[in-house]
């Protein structure tokens, strides 16, 4: 008996601490963001080995600028605006300084961002001195009653509120002055339809600039990004279509276009012709199929970018959704991309032929 009772004695220990082990914490929420540069012909043939590593490199910093945000619990709002503002002050993208010049021989600037907790969005189109649009966009969300800010009007806005004012010149490059003229000579060829780059070029138009004018017909810089605490949000920026006349809006600064998120459901930002990419609502198209039938990120970003090539448009999208799933869907020969979400390796691409998720 003595033994039997010295037995439990020295069971007791161990049968309180089994019953007071912890149960094992929960999984961490996944977390991260995806960053494109822009969609176009993109091809390995027309791309230098150092414009390409150029080209990567600037993803992958931009890339990790944005997760760092949210890799210290900052909200994806934040994330947003800090990845898309190192694209917007790089020249190799079509935002911001590099941005392709107007008729006018100007650059002119569209940003959106989109709240996917509050549905809240604000949108700029048609700047001329605002060195990180995006950042005004963001502005108009929050600190003003609209959601969409043009021209003159947007700049006193931002004026209003301290931004400093740079000379056109800031964002302007010699590689785009280049494919200007480039422009404005096909334009005058026989059979041209419209002033702006993109529809109609072939390579003999091109011979001299093929890189700049062929693979960033469409540069649009853009971010979806999701935070710790379950927050999507998604930003787009552009200088739009060279040689664009009439005060043309693509579709970076349209809500439900360019740019969409919504906790419900998933962030998107676009990048392609922005004509078709209007008309399609494409940004707003992912979301609906996710939200009416049930369809996963990836299948409703390739349904949506298939209705974009049956009218006759291309370019790409990306989107994420709550969970951490991320899809970059494009139906040209390449888009500059890049994602990292926690727990899973870090992907930069640009070719077709490369990972899209």
């Amino acid at each position: 008996m003595k033994l039997h009772h010295l037995s439990l004695l020295l069971a007791l220990p161990a049968l309180a601490c089994a019953a007071k082990a912890p149960n094992p914490p929960p999984p961490m929420p996944p977390f991260g963001l995806g960053i494109h540069g822009g969609a176009g012909v993109i091809l390995r043939n027309e791309m230098t080995p150092g414009l390409e590593a150029q080209y990567r490199a600037k993803l992958a910093e931009a890339l990790a600028a944005g997760y760092a945000v949210l890799d210290r619990g900052g909200p994806a709002l934040d994330a947003v605006t800090a990845a898309i503002n190192l694209l917007e002050d790089s020249p190799l993208f079509n935002a911001g300084k590099g941005a392709v010049l107007n008729a006018d021989g100007i650059c002119e600037l569209d940003a959106s961002i989109m709240n996917g907790r509050t549905l809240a969005a604000g949108a700029i189109a048609g700047v001329h001195h605002i060195k990180n649009p995006i950042n005004l966009a963001r502005d108009v969300m929050e600190k003003s009653a609209h959601v969409m800010l043009t021209g003159d009007g947007a700049e006193i806005f931002a004026q209003s509120l301290g931004y400093e004012m740079l000379p056109n010149e800031y964002f302007q490059t010699e590689f785009r002055r280049q494919q200007l003229e480039q422009a404005r000579a096909a334009e005058k060829k026989p059979g041209r339809k419209t002033a702006a780059l993109g529809r109609f070029l072939s390579s003999a138009d091109v011979s001299a600039l093929e890189h700049f004018v062929r693979e960033q017909k469409y540069g649009t810089v853009g971010c979806v990004a999701l935070d710790r605490q379950g927050n999507l949000a998604a930003g787009t920026s552009t200088g739009g279509m060279t040689n664009k006349k009439f005060g043309r809006v693509g579709d970076a600064p349209i809500i439900g276009a360019g740019t969409y998120a919504s906790n419900a459901t998933c962030a998107v930002s676009a990048t392609g012709w922005g004509e078709f990419f209007i008309r399609a609502s494409v940004a707003h198209d992912i979301s609906a199929q996710m939200e009416y039938l049930g369809r996963s990120v990836r299948e409703a970003a390739a349904t949506t970018i298939a209705k974009v090539g049956k009218l006759g448009g291309d370019g790409g999208v990306i989107a994420l959704d709550a969970k951490g799933n991320i899809a970059m869907e494009f139906n040209s020969p390449g888009m500059y991309r890049a994602a990292k979400i926690s727990g899973l390796p870090e992907t930069v691409a640009i070719y077709g032929d490369e990972a899209r998720h």
